[in-house]
């Protein structure tokens, strides 16, 4: 499927949810079947089993980090987990100039400070959604089912996981997840729908 340009910006869909609620799936699928762009993070945690540079992340030093923050190159950046994280201006702002729209998954603090922003472009083209598990034994099954993490490593993503969901009603949007499909059946239907949005269009 093309994605829809036309006379207006894309739009910014931050999507924020708990480890394991499904968030990154449903990012990158759309991205896959070309209803937006992916944008990819940077972060100074390790890459998992599998995870590819420029693909999953941008997998960075610390200094790398810093010299990014120095040059005034991020959006937004944060610790999360003992990690740092950061969405790249160029990630964002170049690609929704173009009516194209982008999808990323950010943790709530990241989502926070995107709010903040001063940029009339990224408040222009900004819209909200968080990914809720079903429940808090679902959301541990998840977390364990990945078989990458420690079980103390799986105890901390639940601790921060619990408390990113208290920001639930933060977001403009909100899906419960259920499965796979119906996540994503949802997901896309709120992509096409905020394509209707006037607020984007450059003529208004």
């Amino acid at each position: 499927m093309k994605m829809i340009t036309n006379n207006r910006i894309g739009m910014l869909l931050l999507v924020s949810g708990p480890s394991g609620s499904g968030k990154t799936t449903l990012c990158r699928r759309s991205a896959d079947e070309g209803y937006a762009s992916y944008a990819i993070s940077c972060t100074t945690r390790p890459p998992r089993p599998g995870e590819v540079n420029g693909e999953d992340y941008y997998f960075l030093s610390l200094e790398q980090f810093r010299q990014k923050i120095d040059n005034d190159e991020f959006i937004e950046h944060a610790e999360v987990h003992s990690n740092f994280y950061g969405t790249l201006k160029s990630e964002v702002i170049n690609v929704v100039e173009k009516g194209i729209d982008v999808v990323m998954d950010i943790d709530v603090q990241g989502a926070s400070l995107i709010r903040e922003c001063d940029e009339r472009l990224i408040q222009q083209a900004l819209v909200e959604l968080f990914v809720m598990p079903p429940s808090e034994a679902e959301l541990r099954n998840r977390l364990s089912g990945r078989g990458t993490d420690s079980d103390e490593v799986i105890e901390r993503r639940m601790i921060n996981s619990l408390e990113e969901m208290r920001h639930w009603n933060k977001y403009t949007h909100c899906i419960i997840s259920e499965d796979k499909e119906t996540d994503y059946t949802n997901f896309k239907s709120l992509i096409l729908a905020e394509r209707l949005n006037v607020s984007r269009f450059k003529d208004q």
